[in-house]
């Protein structure tokens, strides 16, 4: 195999296709990428198992050459190396050659390096076909679906379900749920398909494929038994599904508040950073005092002392009331609803409380309270 090609076009691929390979691997051939050119262009493909990321970059777009000088073939080599190489070169075009399948040569009009290269059979069989249920999703909605949801998923392995965003699929909706059980975000959109479906992707593949979608207008994702493949332009990518099944969050979302709160999504970001300085014993945990009179935030610490912040615009519904709550959960849901003010209903002062965009409800979000007595 032989080739001279774009070195940005050539880095990028790399980079691409790099993202699904691990620093470490159980099966060392995975610390490679595939490289493989035919009739079509150059494919380059990484893997770990969990997810598998196939780019493509063809001989010519919009009439500018990316590939000449070519010989058609495959190899494996080093993930990390190659892409290091590509990055640190500074010619504009970068000539691979695979000289009797076990060397690799890449060199511009300076630098030359020579890599050991594996036959591309070792490579393990990846099924990067769609299949099952299809949908097509606009960039700015997988993005929207994905930012304001991925985040609520467990990081913990302990419940692997738990680190999965759920999407469900009904009578034109698409609904996208994530906890780990001290907090719940959902997001649900409409879909121009006619479909039904349950699955249970991992939030971090999720947020793993949003950042792959500079330039790409639309996301086509496949759902079969055990997999979701997504299709990006010249980029598919495909990721296991979490076995098991979801917990049964429908019912979460309080139907009857007694509190209401609208405040400033600002102002109070601001007021939690700066109370939360000394929330120090007690893990990022703040309080949230509210009655028609003014709202505080407030932290304290045996060793330290104590802060309070005043929020001076707000509206206010209810009876005196205070709660407790980890000022990272609220501050990571208060972004993800990306409004300029934020609504609160809360049941009481121990209860799962809602915080929604009163302009926006599509999305949800549901923190549970902290008990501090």
């Amino acid at each position: 195999m032989r080739f001279t090609i774009k070195r940005e076009e050539f880095l990028k691929g790399l980079t691409i296709a790099g993202r699904a390979v691990a620093n470490k691997a159980a099966v060392p051939v995975l610390l490679n990428l595939k490289i493989e050119l035919n009739e079509n262009g150059l494919f380059i493909t990484g893997s770990n198992y969990e997810i598998s990321i196939r780019t493509f970059i063809p001989y010519s777009f919009n009439g500018v050459e990316i590939i000449r000088n070519y010989k058609e073939g495959a190899t494996l080599i080093n993930a990390k190396i190659i892409t290091d190489i590509a990055r640190k070169i500074e010619s504009e075009e970068i000539t691979f050659d695979v000289i009797d399948s076990t060397i690799a040569t890449i060199a511009d009009n300076r630098s030359e390096y020579k890599l050991n290269c594996i036959r591309p059979e070792e490579y393990p069989d990846l099924d990067l076909i769609p299949s099952g249920t299809e949908i097509v999703l606009s960039r700015e909605v997988f993005d929207s679906l994905v930012t304001q949801t991925a985040f609520a998923a467990s990081t913990k392995e302990q419940r692997p379900i738990l680190t999965a965003l759920n999407l469900e699929a009904a009578d034109g909706l698409l609904t996208a749920t994530a906890t780990d059980s001290a907090r719940m975000a959902r997001k649900t959109i409409n879909i121009e398909e006619d479909v039904s479906f349950v699955a249970n992707v991992p939030a971090k593949m999720m947020v793993e494929v949003n950042h792959l979608l500079d330039g790409v207008d639309a996301v086509h994702i496949a759902f079969s038994d055990k997999k979701a493949l997504f299709s990006l332009d010249r980029t598919v990518v495909a990721t296991r599904l979490v076995a098991g099944e979801y917990p049964n969050t429908k019912n979460i979302v309080p139907r009857i508040t007694n509190y209401t709160l609208e405040v400033n999504a600002s102002d109070l970001l601001k007021a939690i950073d700066r109370a939360n300085i000394l929330s120090i014993d007690r893990e990022n945990v703040v309080d949230l005092t509210m009655s028609e009179d003014g709202v505080e935030v407030s932290a304290k610490s045996s060793q330290m002392g104590s802060a309070t912040e005043r929020i001076d615009l707000f509206k206010f519904e209810g009876q005196n009331l205070r709660v407790s709550f980890n000022s990272e959960f609220v501050n990571a849901a208060i972004k993800a609803l990306g409004s300029k003010d934020v609504t609160f209903a809360f049941v009481g002062e121990m209860k799962p409380f809602v915080l929604k965009n009163g302009d926006d409800d599509s999305v949800i979000q549901i923190v549970t309270p902290v008990r501090t007595y």
